[in-house]
C-alpha cells in the first residue's frame, strides 16, 4: 500500500515545525495588489502585508492557488510513489478547489490516486483537518482512510472569529451573512464564524474586549464535554489579544495542542488588521 501525502493551502496557517514533523506540503494562494502579484506568506509576509495595508490607497484583491501550480504539486508527489489527499479551504470561500480538480484533470497519469477534500473552513479549523489526516497518513492509513479522518475532522472543528469592521469583508465580496450587520455603530464589534463552507454572522458586541469574551464563551459552548480540544487562535496583527484568548481557553477546556498563528495576507486581505480567531478540534 502507498503512503499517502497531505496536501493543504496556505490558508491552514500550520507553523512550519508542524508542516515539517507531519510531512504536510502547501500550495499557495494569491494576493494581487495592483500590478504586483504575491504568493501568499511566500513572497510577502504577514507583517509586511499588513504595514502596508495600513496606508494603501488600493485595496488588494486575491486569487485562488494557480492550476498549473496544483498541477505541478501533484506530479512532485505523485512522482515519489505517493497517492495524494488534498484538503483545501472552503469552495464557497475561494476556487482553489475548482484549480485543485482542473489540475487532476491534466495530469497525463495518477490522478486516480488524487483525491480532492473540500474542507468548508479555513484558517486553523482546515489546518486541524490536515493535521489529523497527517498523523494517520504517518501511521500506516491508506487514502481512503485519511479521507474519512478528513471527513471526522471536518465534524469535530470550527472557527470563531472578531473582526475590528467588516469593511474588508464588504470590499472582498466574502460578506455572506455579516450583510446585516453593515452600517453598524463603530464601537461595535462583530462575531462571526464559518459555517456549511460559509462566513456567517452571530452577533454584535460592544467593545473589543466583551466581544473577546463572548468568542472565548462561544467556542467553549462547543468544546464543553467532548474530551481533549485541540486550539489555535490566529490573528491578524493582534498576537497579544491572541495569546491571551488562548490562555484562557486552555484553563477552561482539556487542550491538547495550543497554537498562536499568523492570519496570512490572503485571509488578512477579507477580514483586516486585528481580527482574532479561535479555531477548534475535539477528540472524544
Amino acid at each position: 500500500m502507498r503512503k499517502v501525502a497531505i496536501l493543504t493551502d496556505s490558508t491552514a496557517y500550520l507553523p512550519e515545525s508542524h508542516l515539517q514533523k507531519e510531512q504536510i506540503s502547501t500550495v499557495p494562494l494569491n494576493v494581487i495588489w495592483g500590478e504586483e502579484s504575491f504568493e501568499d506568506g511566500v513572497s510577502i509576509t504577514p507583517d509586511a502585508f499588513y504595514n502596508r495595508l495600513k496606508t494603501a490607497k488600493q485595496m488588494p484583491t486575491t486569487s485562488q492557488v494557480a492550476v498549473g501550480h496544483m498541477k505541478k504539486k501533484f506530479e512532485e508527489l505523485l512522482a515519489q510513489d505517493l497517492d495524494v489527499l488534498g484538503i483545501f479551504i472552503s469552495s464557497q470561500l475561494s476556487g482553489t478547489i475548482q484549480s485543485a480538480l482542473q489540475a487532476r484533470d491534466l495530469l497525463q497519469k495518477g490522478a486516480e490516486r488524487v483525491q480532492i477534500f473540500d474542507s468548508q473552513t479555513t484558517t486553523m479549523a482546515m489546518g486541524f483537518q490536515a493535521l489529523a489526516a497527517a498523523r494517520a497518513a504517518n501511521q500506516g492509513a491508506s487514502v481512503q482512510e485519511c479521507l474519512q479522518v478528513a471527513e471526522d475532522a471536518r465534524n469535530r472543528s470550527g472557527v470563531y472569529f472578531v473582526v475590528d469592521t467588516l469593511e474588508f469583508l464588504h470590499r472582498g465580496g466574502r460578506i455572506g451573512g455579516a450583510q446585516r450587520f453593515l452600517g453598524t455603530a463603530l464601537n461595535m464589534k462583530p462575531i462571526l464564524r464559518t459555517n456549511n463552507g460559509k462566513i456567517e454572522a452571530l452577533e454584535r458586541v460592544r467593545t473589543k474586549g466583551k466581544a473577546l469574551d463572548r468568542l472565548v464563551e462561544l467556542v467553549t459552548e462547543q468544546c464543553e464535554g467532548k474530551g481533549q480540544v485541540y486550539l489555535a487562535a490566529p490573528h491578524a496583527q493582534a498576537a497579544e489579544e491572541a495569546q491571551k484568548v488562548l490562555e484562557r481557553m486552555s484553563q477552561r477546556l482539556d487542550t491538547t495542542e495550543n497554537l498562536v498563528t499568523e492570519l496570512s495576507p490572503v485571509v488578512g486581505t477579507h477580514v483586516g488588521p486585528g481580527t482574532v480567531a479561535l479555531a477548534y478540534m475535539t477528540v472524544q
